[in-house]
C-alpha cells in the first residue's frame, strides 16, 4: 500500500484568516504540521495542497513539495483530491491511499499517522479512518468549532455534531466526550467517490462533511489517539498551544 500524506492549507479561512503562517515557537503552524507528518514512516510521500502562493513558497522554501490547487474549493477533501491526481500525475506513481491531515493540527504525532495507515492498509473493509481525541473541559464539549463525535461499541462513527453530544443532560461527569480531528484517511478511490457525491441534508447542518459519509450507509473507523492534539481555530488556542508544546520532544527533533 502506497499513501500520500496531503495537507490542504490556505489563508483566507473565515474564522481565523491567515493562520497557516502564524508562528508557533518561531516556525509557522503549517511548517510544524509539515515536518511533523513527513515524520510518519509509512506516509510514502508529503505534500501541501494550497491555492495561496505564499504557503507554496513557504513549503518549497525549506525542501517540501507544494501543489498549487484552485481557489474555488470549499472542502479540504475537494483541495486534497485535486493535489492527488497532479501529484501523480508528475511523479507517475499511483497511491492507494491518502491521509488528509489539516494544516491546523500543529501536535499531530507522526505515531497516531503511522497507525492509522495500518488500520485502513490491514482492513479492507474499511473506506475511511478519522483519528478522534478526549474532550476534558465541559468549555470545549460546548465549542461548536470543536466537532463533536459519538461511536458504536466498534469505534464506527455513528453521529458528529458541533453541539454536545451525547446530550449532557445528566451532567458532563457522567459521558464519554469525543472530538473528531482533523486526520482523516481515504483509500484513494473513495476519497474520489466523496467527491462526487452531492452535499446531504445533516452535513450541511452540521457544517461537517463526514456526516455526507454516514447519510449514504458508509463506514468511518474512528481511532482515538494516545496523546493531546489541538486544531487551531483562534488566536487565544494558538497561544495556549504554544504554551504546551514547549517542551514538545517531537518538536525538537526538527525545529
Amino acid at each position: 500500500m502506497k499513501t500520500l500524506a496531503v495537507i490542504p492549507s490556505r489563508m483566507g479561512s473565515t474564522r481565523y484568516p491567515n493562520k497557516p503562517m502564524e508562528k508557533i515557537h518561531g516556525m509557522p503552524m503549517l511548517g510544524h504540521v509539515f515536518h511533523r507528518t513527513a515524520m510518519a514512516k509509512n506516509a510514502d510521500l508529503t505534500c501541501v495542497a494550497t491555492c495561496d502562493k505564499e504557503i507554496f513558497d513557504y513549503i518549497t522554501s525549506i525542501g517540501g513539495l507544494a501543489v498549487m490547487t484552485a481557489d474555488t474549493h470549499e472542502r479540504a477533501t475537494d483541495r486534497s483530491a485535486e493535489a492527488l491526481l497532479k501529484v501523480e500525475a508528475e511523479t507517475g506513481q499511483t497511491f492507494d491511499q491518502v491521509a488528509m491531515i489539516q494544516g491546523d493540527e500543529p501536535m499531530v504525532d507522526p505515531a497516531d499517522i503511522e497507525a492509522a495507515i495500518e488500520i485502513l492498509s490491514n482492513d479492507t473493509s474499511l473506506s475511511i479512518v478519522n483519528l478522534m481525541g478526549e474532550i476534558t473541559t465541559e468549555k470545549s464539549f460546548r465549542d461548536p468549532n470543536d466537532v463533536k463525535v459519538v461511536t458504536d461499541l466498534k469505534n464506527n462513527a455513528m453521529y458528529f455534531s458541533r453541539e454536545p453530544i451525547p446530550s449532557p443532560w445528566t451532567g458532563v461527569n457522567n459521558i464519554n466526550m469525543k472530538k473528531q480531528l482533523g486526520l482523516i484517511f481515504f483509500r484513494r478511490d473513495y476519497l474520489l467517490k466523496f467527491n462526487v457525491l452531492e452535499q446531504t441534508p445533516m452535513e450541511i447542518i452540521e457544517s461537517c462533511d463526514m456526516l455526507r459519509v454516514l447519510e449514504n450507509g458508509d463506514t468511518i473507523r474512528m481511532v482515538p489517539i494516545a496523546g493531546e492534539s489541538i486544531g487551531v481555530d483562534t488566536p487565544e488556542e494558538l497561544i495556549y498551544v504554544e504554551e504546551i508544546m514547549e517542551n514538545d520532544p517531537i518538536m525538537r527533533a526538527y525545529l
